[in-house]
């Protein structure tokens, strides 16, 4: 190849291709109304969706709400029944007064009972819950197995599948 068939390849490889000029016409007034009307419309129906999210989320919590106050309302009478357990666990004669508490206890009993409120078993030889109940003392006793509860020293209860308090137990071995 000589220096003038090179040149004439170099500029040959350099010159751009042919370019299409095709000519876009503007939109007309129609086109762009439906973009807008298509916008708008997209737009109602993303905020129509937003809305029925937040209707639906707030019927949730709503409905979340009611089982933990009917709890944390439930917890804060468990010390009144605790202490009318006490009065009525002391030996008296039995007078007035004594039927006047007792009378108030199977009263917060019925309440509890409307609420589904249930006392927590915790009776001496059943097998020892960690989930359920709460071992705070420890003693070695050859009448009894291993992780079995020997004595029950605070009641513990419950709202269908939780635990408001756990029954406070003495365990053995």
């Amino acid at each position: 190849m000589n220096n003038e068939e090179k040149k004439d390849e170099i500029l040959e490889e350099e010159t751009p291709e042919a370019v299409d000029t095709e000519v876009v016409e503007p939109q007309s007034a129609e086109d762009e109304t439906q973009k807008k009307l298509e916008a708008l419309n997209d737009k109602y129906m993303r905020t129509l969706a937003e809305y029925d999210n937040y209707r639906k989320r707030s019927i949730r919590e709503k409905e979340a709400i009611y089982p933990e106050a009917k709890a944390d309302a439930a917890a804060k009478f468990l010390p009144v029944m605790d202490n009318l357990e006490r009065a009525l666990g002391i030996e008296t004669e039995k007078n007035a007064f004594y039927e006047g508490v007792e009378l108030v206890k199977k009263q917060l009993e019925e309440v509890f009972k409307n609420l589904g409120v249930e006392a927590i078993s915790a009776e001496a030889g059943e097998e020892f819950n960690p989930e359920l109940h709460n071992a705070v003392m420890h003693v070695e006793d050859e009448d009894y197995g291993e992780n079995v509860i020997v004595e029950e020293l605070q009641k513990g209860y419950k709202l269908g599948d939780r635990v408001l308090r756990h029954s406070m137990v003495k365990v053995a071995n």
